[in-house]
């Protein structure tokens, strides 16, 4: 499975950008890709940008992905298996 997510262009210098993922800066790699300036969106999978990315739909990714990341936490313990699964199932007398 891939996973690409957005994040901001904070800095460039040369193919190398400084990006910003919900907090955490990092450098990415962006010569796979032409105009690319601060303040955009870039999509980056593995230390790449692959793809600009429009500031609205990146927000809206972002703000799902935090959705996710809460209701994740959130648990206080993985799913339990219930019933036949779980060998608890009840039997006829």
């Amino acid at each position: 499975m891939c996973l690409s997510v957005p994040a901001r262009v904070v800095s460039l210098e040369g193919d190398t950008a400084i990006v910003d993922v919900a907090g955490n800066r990092r450098e990415a790699d962006v010569s796979l890709l032409e105009g690319v300036k601060p303040g955009d969106y870039v999509l980056l999978h593995a230390g790449f940008a692959i793809g600009v990315y429009d500031q609205a739909e990146a927000e809206e990714t972002l703000s799902l992905l935090r959705e996710l990341a809460q209701a994740a936490s959130g648990r206080e313990s993985p799913a339990r298996p219930t019933g036949e699964a779980a060998g608890t199932e009840r039997t006829p007398d």
